[in-house]
């Protein structure tokens, strides 16, 4: 028998809209909104307990990252169309639409990412920073090192474009019991 993706947290059960897609071993707990299409892979935890988590839809959280909240303080809300790479932590912040999160990147309590920015991999983005639409953040503490080029914003969509494509190929849409393919209610 396979572990439940989607747990409970006190009562409460994460909601996913259509075409959500949960991989083996990842888990949604609690007080978490997934919009349509979006996807959370392998090993991955988007842990709703202590206050709640949106992620927008075509949002995808890629293998082993954590999303969190701060108790009391801080909850989480992604926006649409972002990639969160693969081991990246992302705890009691927002982040706008059209962002890339880089592997092993670090986005910490009340940072407020606008929209159309990258956050480099290994990046350290420090409590209550303020990254300006169209940035690229790069290093540890996190700063600002220019804007982003054209191409560079379009390449934001084609990333979150590709992993609706492979949430799909991987197993299609989790139902609201974490099986897999069906459609959520």
């Amino acid at each position: 028998m396979t572990a439940p993706r989607l747990l409970d947290f006190e009562g409460t059960f994460p909601r996913l809209d259509s075409g959500v897609f949960v991989a083996a071993g990842a888990k949604v707990i609690g007080e978490v909104q997934v919009g349509a299409d979006s996807s959370v892979w392998y090993n991955a935890v988007v842990r709703g307990d202590v206050c709640p988590i949106t992620i927008g839809e075509r949002t995808n959280i890629q293998d082993l990252s954590m999303v969190h909240v701060t108790s009391g303080q801080f909850p989480t809300v992604i926006g649409d169309d972002v990639t969160v790479g693969h081991r990246a932590i992302v705890h009691g912040c927002t982040i706008g639409n059209r962002v890339l999160v880089g592997m092993g990147a670090i986005v910490l309590d009340g940072a407020v990412i606008e929209d159309e920015c990258i956050i480099a991999a290994g990046a350290l983005v420090t409590p209550g920073t303020h990254v300006p639409a169209g940035s690229m953040v790069m290093g540890a503490p996190g700063k600002v090192v220019r804007a982003l080029s054209p191409a560079e914003r379009a390449d934001l969509l084609r990333s979150a474009a590709h992993y609706v494509q492979m949430a799909r190929r991987h197993g299609g849409p989790t139902t609201q019991m974490g099986g897999i393919g069906a459609s959520t209610p």
